[in-house]
């Protein structure tokens, strides 16, 4: 009993120490963060001191440059008005000088009028006194003595010093929801201030992506992105990809000291069609990267080797399986497709890994120059292992024959319809499920390619291929339909050709803007699913 009772006093002792020896810690640090606080205050206010002063010096220098200034207009004036007076002064002078000199020779000539010469005398004076500068002088000051125009009141400029502060902390922003907007894979966020404040010198943008709705969480997986150096009230950000359902926005502003706190951070939808390529079902010439595939001669082998390599089995690894992928979407479409279901054969073809069961949604792809047959479109998940893109009803696809001759075609159960169009470098896939149209793009000008109307029965997967060569063996042959060509088979070639093709996906797209005009404009060219059955 006395042991017992020893150990819980023992234990309970322990206990007091971890506690003590935590709380020393905590004051440990908190002592030394108010070191450190001593040491920022000493430092910041020999900064801010240094950083008055050197204010104050730049107003005193620019108000001795600003009173130079005006004694030199003083002095420039002055000269000026003397030089105008002194001239009209000498002028006066001279021609007193001379009226005073006419003057004497008259009252000598008067006084001599009983001389023969006095006639001519007296014609000579009047001459004289005529042609006097005393009569051509003006009387009147070419300058004025007054310089009150080079008064100066320094009044509301003395109030303004006087009323001189330390700048204020600017207020929070607050973002005008109503007027932001997200469309084309672009924000614009608009704010506003909630007082007036003309010391605002420019304003900061920071925004993160999330999967999560509501308010802003403190612990994100993703970094917040900084845009600075704002000097309006609103930015937009452009070119963006929509990976995540959601993104967090917040702006603060800052005038030339300090800046303020961050607005109410605010969170705004960025839906937009996401998905990868699906590995499980590709074929195994098809090196299937994420978003990318190339076409790989060895491509099955090279897979089997790293497999096995992997786990000692004879079976391919599906990236879709692997962590790096997380957690599938609801509508990502699980693993379904491995070992015998894999595309083969002639069907060099890879599906996405998200349904489309509703909606509309959009995608590009865009192919390498060197590809030489290639197609994109979508398929039901029951399209056949061996079956090829457009050869049957369960797909529809656009396709690219570079082999000899180009040819640019829609394909849809064993149909084709040659398309007048030239073959862009980057093509838009728009499929709105519900509408049963699926449209293809010029994805760089917007211009429709080609308008497939159906009534899809199942949800659909988006659906590529790299198309092997038409000599190369296999189901080649097209029906004839009224209104459609056949697509052009060329002669198998007298040389060997290289075998090449890849291409890239992008994704996290939302519906363009000029797609959806188009769309309800009913511009767009289309053909009806009976067409190419």
């Amino acid at each position: 009993m006395y042991v017992s009772t020893l150990l819980v006093v023992q234990e309970a002792l322990r206990k007091i120490i971890t506690t003590l020896a935590v709380k020393n810690e905590e004051i440990q640090s908190f002592i030394y963060s108010l070191k450190q606080m001593l040491l920022n205050v000493e430092a910041n206010s020999a900064k801010v001191q240094e950083d008055l002063e050197a204010e104050f010096q730049s107003l005193f220098s620019l108000l001795e440059e600003l009173k130079e200034g005006m004694l030199m207009k003083i002095k420039q004036d002055r000269a000026s008005r003397t030089y105008e007076l002194q001239n009209q002064l000498a002028a006066c002078t001279r021609a007193l000088e001379s009226s005073e000199e006419l003057l004497e020779t008259a009252n000598q000539t008067l006084q001599a009028m009983d001389s023969e010469d006095f006639p001519q005398a007296a014609k000579q004076i009047k001459d004289g006194v005529t042609m006097a500068p005393a009569f051509r002088l003006s009387l009147k000051a070419k300058v004025s003595d007054n310089m009150s125009h080079l008064m100066v009141d320094f009044a509301q400029e003395r109030q303004m010093l006087q009323a001189l502060k330390f700048l204020p902390v600017p207020s929070a922003p607050v973002i005008d929801l109503a007027e932001s907007l997200v469309a084309d894979n672009c924000v614009t966020l608009v704010w506003r201030m909630p007082d007036e404040d003309s010391k605002i010198d420019h304003y900061v943008l920071e925004y993160r992506r999330t999967n999560f709705e509501g308010p802003p969480r403190l612990k994100e997986d993703q970094p917040w992105m900084v845009i600075e150096g704002i000097r309006q009230t609103e930015y937009t950000l452009t070119g963006l990809k929509f990976d995540m359902k959601y993104m967090n926005f917040r702006v603060k502003a800052c005038n030339k000291a300090v800046a303020g706190e961050f607005s109410e951070p605010v969170t705004l939808e960025t839906l937009a069609f996401m998905f990868r390529l699906d590995a499980s079902t590709s074929h195994q010439n098809l090196r299937v990267d994420d978003l990318s595939v190339e076409w790989d001669a060895m491509g099955g082998k090279v897979q089997d080797i790293k497999a096995r390599e992997k786990d000692g089995k004879g079976r391919t690894a599906s990236p879709v399986n692997s962590p790096a992928r997380g957690t599938p979407s609801p509508k990502r479409m699980p693993s379904g497709r491995g070992g015998r279901d894999r595309f083969t054969a002639e069907s060099y073809t890879v599906l996405g890994d998200t349904l489309i069961d509703g909606g509309e949604h959009y995608w590009e792809v865009r192919y390498e120059p060197d590809s030489k047959a290639f197609g994109v479109g979508v398929a039901y998940r029951s399209l056949g292992r061996f079956e090829q893109l457009g050869k049957t009803a369960a797909s529809w696809c656009l396709h690219v024959n570079n082999w000899l001759q180009v040819s640019f075609t829609a394909k849809h159960a064993n149909k084709v319809k040659v398309l007048d169009a030239p073959v862009p470098d980057c093509l838009g896939v728009h499929c709105d499920f519900h509408q049963g149209l699926l449209s293809f793009y010029n994805a760089r000008t917007k211009q429709v390619l080609h308008t497939f109307k159906a009534k899809f029965t199942q949800p659909l997967l988006p659906a590529f291929t790299v198309s092997c060569p038409p000599w190369s063996g296999g189901r080649r042959g097209w029906y004839w339909v009224p209104g459609f060509e056949a697509e052009p088979l060329p002669p198998p070639p007298t040389v060997p050709q290289v075998w090449c093709g890849s291409f890239q996906v992008t994704t996290g797209l939302q519906v363009p803007s000029s797609v959806r005009c188009l769309q309800k404009r009913g511009s767009a060219t289309s053909s009806s699913n009976t067409s190419l059955t």
